[in-house]
């Protein structure tokens, strides 16, 4: 064996967003819908190791093509390396090389900023979120990744949070003295107890057995988590709030990332901006196929709220954008104000 051929390999770890499939139905997925997943890298022919179905195979397909065999992608599902807290140290400290955490995870690593983008309707659709996360304020974001040994690549956009519950809601004051499971996220957790309800921080692999079993009352998620992960199945209503961002930041450790040959990170990273493309559409189309399946399953009641009841959602939903002012910048908050047209 050459001396090239016996250089360790590096471990790479994936999590996808959960509009990607898991290998065996109806398999719960550590981290927020995501895979862990892990492969080697050699000095001579890169093996990148990457999950989540379709997205990881469409990466696949890039990445082949474009560095013409020369990098080799392989899909491993599941959380296999590293748990839902443990992965953004696993990534500082070089033990993986790639993840797409949700944006608020940040937060306790020093990167406040991030949870700006999960502040209640701050966007009016997706369209105005992507004017932020691919526009110049996007990039003022990942480039504050750097100090912390961190490479922001991209936003994957999935859509916009709902609410479900086994109480019909209404408005905000439905929420009062319910248990509503969250993500880990200080902007979460404040909007819900402005209204009195009881957030519930747990990892997304316990939501579904917690709403079976009555642990929490309810929770927000995109749609195409709902779906896929059957949580529509365990509770009664679904209530189209649309009132917080959901999405992904795809980074990679920066000495990795920087250690790679020029011209192969340069073909990466245009794999990675065509992924990031065809997912905008791709959620698009999962979030409107997931609503539809869910009312044809009439498993759970859908109510879409009167424009009254949505004029009380963001009137007592904005209040923590004043609250969090003092944490997120307010020279952000107002940046991203501008950029959307939205302000509460």
């Amino acid at each position: 064996m050459s001396r090239r051929d016996s250089r360790p390999a590096s471990t790479l770890t994936w999590l996808p967003p959960p509009s990607a499939r898991c290998n065996q139905p109806g398999e719960l997925l550590d981290g927020e819908g995501g895979y862990t997943v892990y492969g080697k890298l050699f000095p001579a022919r890169k093996s990148l190791a990457i999950g989540g179905l379709p997205l990881g195979l469409l990466f696949r397909k890039l990445a082949e093509e474009r560095t013409q065999g020369r990098v080799k992608v392989e899909v491993y599902p599941n959380s296999t390396l590293y748990k839902d807290k443990e992965e953004l140290e696993a990534l500082q400290l070089n033990a993986v090389q790639m993840l797409a955490p949700a944006p608020g995870k940040f937060g306790p690593m020093g990167v406040k900023e991030y949870e700006a983008l999960e502040l209640p309707y701050l966007f009016s659709d997706m369209a105005s979120a992507q004017k932020v996360t691919q526009g110049p304020i996007g990039k003022r974001l990942l480039k504050a990744l750097e100090p912390r040994g961190v490479t922001g690549l991209a936003f994957w956009d999935n859509s916009l949070r709902v609410f479900t519950s086994n109480k019909l809601i209404h408005q905000p004051g439905d929420l009062k003295g319910e248990k509503i499971r969250i993500q880990s996220s200080k902007v979460f957790d404040a909007q819900l107890r402005n209204v009195g309800a009881l957030p519930q921080v747990m990892a997304f692999s316990e939501v579904y057995q917690a709403m079976q079993s009555g642990v929490v009352d309810g929770g927000d998620n995109a749609l195409s988590n709902i779906f896929t992960q059957k949580f529509f199945e365990v509770q009664k209503y679904l209530t189209l709030t649309n009132h917080s961002y959901h999405g992904y930041v795809v980074v990679a450790n920066k000495k990795f990332w920087d250690g790679l040959p020029p011209e192969i990170r340069a073909e990466l990273e245009g794999a990675m901006k065509e992924t990031t493309e065809q997912y905008a559409k791709l959620a698009k189309d999962e979030d409107e196929a997931a609503l539809a399946a869910i009312r044809k399953s009439a498993k759970v009641d859908v109510y879409q709220p009167t424009p009254d009841e949505m004029g009380r959602w963001r009137l007592e939903f904005t209040k923590v954008h004043k609250e969090m002012e003092a944490r997120l910048g307010k020279d952000l908050i107002e940046a991203i104000y501008r950029e959307t047209n939205v302000r509460p």
